[in-house]
């Protein structure tokens, strides 16, 4: 295993650590709230809806920022590339299962590269991401659970919209 994935590891295994620990150990809910509340509390109070895009928008950023500058962007790119190179040359021998096979396994082996360079970031961002999480999942049990648009539990309001923000941010910041 290399240094980057035993590290992307250690940190995935803190992160779980960190989270069973929220209810037991109060020092870290106690702080997290502490921060958080004044804050990103605040935007809730002040209107739900309008606060949660806000902060969905500025975690969405700050984690696509992440992800740009704690990543080789030049060598993401020239993967891409390949891939999509690779994928066009496979059209044209659709009709050649050996040469199909050739183009599949090139493409394979590209695999752990790429994870290597967009796992990353994960090392940054994972034990925020989850004290976030926690933050959130005790937040609205004390807004006794609200659902946005009338149906929507916050989990999956904050996924819908964090996948839509990020497709935006990664255009425009041009992350790969």
């Amino acid at each position: 295993m290399k240094k980057g994935m035993l590290m992307l590891l250690v940190v995935m295994i803190l992160s779980v650590i960190v989270a069973s620990l929220w209810d037991s150990v109060p020092l870290i809910k106690n702080s997290v709230h502490a921060v958080l509340d004044p804050t990103f509390g605040f935007l809730l109070n002040v209107h739900l809806l309008t606060g949660f895009l806000i902060i969905t928008l500025l975690i969405t950023l700050i984690t696509t920022l992440v992800q740009k500058y704690g990543t080789d962007q030049a060598a993401l790119k020239a993967i891409r590339d390949e891939q999509k190179q690779a994928q066009e040359e496979l059209k044209k021998y659709n009709n050649d299962p050996k040469k199909m096979l050739e183009f599949q396994k090139k493409q394979f082996e590209k695999i752990p590269e790429t994870m290597e360079l967009t796992m990353k970031p994960l090392i940054y961002t994972s034990i925020p991401f989850i004290l976030l999480i926690r933050w959130f999942s005790d937040t609205f049990k004390n807004l006794n659970e609200p659902k946005f648009f009338g149906f929507m539990s916050w989990f999956w309001a904050y996924l819908i919209f964090a996948i839509i923000f990020s497709i935006i941010l990664r255009k425009l910041l041009k992350v790969y």
